[in-house]
């Protein structure tokens, strides 16, 4: 949520990083600015018949003490018509502050001043290079290819229990994806990270506080509870990022605690709609997918550094698996909702010939904290502040997988994997088809 303190002070300022994101929700902000200053109004006019009432209903007692009764019941008439109008305005002012925070809700976080600007993924810069991508003297094959020659990988049996979109592995390829798992969060946790385990149920309000509700509804499995949960409504959650956030939610924090960083992983449940071509294929665009999260609290001053370390921390899985990557930076016309300033990586995939997004890291500044309420306490008798929230995929396991059976394929059909996996894969090939 957008510090509306600034929006007051600096309209033109957020205006101006709305626009650099594209300016699709100037109108939005417009509208929150409007209802925000007619809230304004209405809160004074509630506050000034409050005012009022007092007043009177103190004279009243002075009326009845000199005996003026005449005067008394004027006055009990004036604080009655005042108390109806109050009833009414204070209503209205009610209905008011529930329509100026959904609004709030719907304008994204402006880009941080460092972002550069840009429309689209072609005006993001390429921070760094990773190794450099294999040379094949074989025509590669795309993973969904290798993985059903190679008996891993089960599309039409994952269709049959659930539709399009949905995955199943076999065999080694079920191995593979749990030694996957287990080399990121024990690499995760040896840079410090603390493991979580977390419900993949969430309450609506937990979406909201990380920015996923009311925008990304369309994109979401919502689940009615029954029984003696009847009509408390649930979601499955999108990413880890949104449980694992929210557990500093309504938290005050001690500065000197901080920073926190979590780790965890989760299946993650999205509705992806329409058509992506070649993304109807295979494990890069599905409806569950696994993922390993990794998220930062910090202390404002914080927040950009503790990025740079996120991103390294998520690059290190990839450089360890020796897998041809890039960073790059997302600019202002590309960066999710809930970001200030975000950078992706970006995995080579031989069979099309270009890199693929694998992870996103993202600095969210004071946004999600402000809709969760999360602050900390620097000292005694010093003021509350909202910390800063940072997240990043450690990675996204199926795209990692993917990515590795593509790069790591060999001429006979088999997967030689890299010498990092060994310990937990508990070999390094995967055998040809028979």
């Amino acid at each position: 949520m957008i510090d509306m303190g600034l929006a007051r002070r600096d309209p033109e300022g957020i205006r101006a990083a709305l626009r650099s994101r594209g300016g699709r929700t100037l109108p939005d902000f417009e509208e929150l600015l409007r209802l925000d200053a007619e809230h304004r109004r209405l809160l004074a006019e509630v506050e000034g018949l409050r005012s009022r009432r007092n007043a009177s209903s103190a004279l009243v007692g002075r009326a009845k003490t000199s005996k003026n009764e005449a005067e008394a019941e004027r006055l009990i008439s004036e604080v009655a018509q005042i108390k109806s109008l109050m009833a009414i305005q204070e209503e209205a002012l009610a209905s008011l502050s529930e329509r100026t925070r959904l609004a709030a809700l719907g304008v994204p976080n402006p880009p941080h001043n460092s972002v550069p600007p840009g429309a689209s993924d072609a005006d993001n810069p390429v921070v760094r290079v990773g190794p450099a991508a294999r040379v094949f003297d074989f025509e590669p094959l795309d993973h969904q290819t290798l993985g059903e020659r190679l008996g891993i990988l089960d599309f039409a049996a994952a269709a049959r229990l659930s539709g399009s979109r949905f995955a199943l592995w076999r065999g080694a390829g079920a191995k593979l994806m749990r030694a996957l798992i287990t080399f990121q969060i024990e690499r995760h946790l040896q840079a410090g990270y603390q493991e979580t385990w977390l419900p993949f149920l969430v309450r609506p309000e937990i979406l909201q506080g990380t920015g996923q509700l009311p925008k990304f509804e369309a994109e979401l499995y919502r689940v009615a509870a029954r029984g003696a949960e009847k009509g408390h409504e649930l979601y499955l959650i999108p990413t880890a990022e949104v449980p694992l956030t929210n557990l500093v939610r309504e938290e005050i924090l001690e500065a000197s605690a901080l920073p926190t960083r979590l780790v965890a992983c989760t299946p993650c449940f999205r509705q992806e709609a329409g058509s992506y071509g070649k993304d109807v294929r295979g494990l890069i665009r599905n409806h569950q997918f696994d993922k390993v999260e990794l998220v930062w609290i910090t202390r404002p001053e914080d927040s950009l550094a503790a990025l740079e370390r996120l991103t390294r921390d998520a690059e290190e899985v990839l450089k360890i698996l020796e897998l041809p990557y890039r960073v790059v930076e997302l600019c202002s016309g590309e960066l999710g909702f809930a970001s200030r300033k975000s950078y992706d990586l970006e995995v080579w995939m031989p069979s099309e010939g270009r890199f693929r997004e694998i992870s996103s890291c993202s600095d969210c500044g004071d946004f999600q904290a402000r809709r969760m309420n999360a602050r900390l306490r620097r000292g005694p008798g010093q003021a509350l502040e909202f910390v800063h929230t940072l997240n990043g995929s450690g990675v996204a396991v199926g795209r990692l997988f993917a990515a590795i059976l593509e790069n790591f394929q060999q001429a006979d059909g088999s997967v030689l994997l890299p010498e990092s996996l060994a310990p937990f894969f508990g070999s390094r090939r995967i055998p040809p088809p028979a």
